[in-house]
């Protein structure tokens, strides 16, 4: 493995989970925006989008009033509270917010069964052990309780799921790390997170936690990435090295390994002075009469 000290660039991040955000919306953006969800700016820069039937919203928050950079919320009816929020502060990698709006914009497709109740239409109720089983056939393993916590950590102790049981306050939900999903990643102190309030439609959060632990790694630029995740990652380089150029023994042990030049054989070629060769004498006493 390269040593990352010697790494510069475009890198290749692995596992995903610690390579933090691309610092762009756009592709989180795109699928939503593909259905003809209307969008609208604020004198920040903040953009919301919102579907044509008003129940479901997305707001990109980079000027916002606290780390939320991503707030995404569905509503029974336009004008009631949110029936469930999902939230992503502003270090969660771009690639896990497109991979749930990517599934948010084919459960709108599919219908409010889909995006709204949770109840897919081909499947049936999901349980919400379906969104930590792509997690565990990739390794991670369930800790002891924590009073109503249960929870999953990586291997490598770098990124854990939280899901609460029992009652929790719809609000705070909403506003906190207080949800019934928490999700994060880093050392302890400044993290990466994305939390999921009750009712949030499981094959939605499925989205996510497979989109976290899908092996294939993610480019990013080095410099930009958290120096604490940038040390725990592996790095590879975005464009693998040239061939080292070749040393003088090199081309020596090539020049011996090669077969005999043409020029020591004798090979007739033809030219303008060439002589044309004799005929067979059968033919050269023209036709027979």
């Amino acid at each position: 493995m390269p040593d990352p000290d010697q790494i510069d660039g475009d890198v290749h991040v692995s596992p995903r989970y610690l390579a933090g955000s691309t610092f762009t919306g756009d592709p989180a953006l795109k699928p939503l925006l593909a259905l003809g969800w209307k969008s609208r700016y604020d004198k920040a820069g903040n953009v919301y989008l919102s579907s044509p039937d008003g129940k479901l919203r997305l707001g990109y928050l980079p000027e916002g009033d606290d780390d939320g950079l991503w707030r995404i919320s569905a509503y029974a009816d336009a004008f009631a509270q949110p029936h469930w929020g999902v939230c992503f502060n502003d270090a969660a990698p771009t690639e896990f917010v497109t991979a749930f709006t990517t599934a948010l914009a084919q459960a709108y497709t599919d219908g409010p069964d889909a995006y709204l109740t949770g109840r897919e239409l081909a499947h049936g109720p999901a349980s919400p052990f379906d969104a930590v089983v792509p997690l565990i056939n990739r390794g991670w393993q369930l800790q002891g309780p924590r009073g109503d916590i249960m929870e999953l950590k990586s291997a490598d102790g770098m990124a854990g799921l939280e899901y609460a049981v029992g009652r929790l306050d719809p609000g705070r939900e909403l506003t906190t790390l207080e949800a019934r999903w928490h999700l994060w990643c880093g050392p302890a102190g400044p993290r990466w997170y994305a939390t999921a309030s009750s009712h949030t439609p499981v094959h939605l959060v499925t989205a996510i936690t497979t989109a976290v632990c899908d092996p294939a790694p993610v480019p990013r630029w080095k410099d930009a990435m958290p120096r604490a995740l940038r040390e725990a990652a592996q790095l590879t380089p975005l464009t693998p090295p040239p061939p080292p150029a070749p040393t003088p023994l090199d081309v020596r042990r090539t020049a011996a390994r090669r077969p005999p030049a043409l020029g020591t054989v004798s090979v007739p070629r033809w030219s303008t002075t060439s002589q044309p060769a004799a005929l067979p004498a059968s033919r050269a006493a023209g036709p027979r009469r």
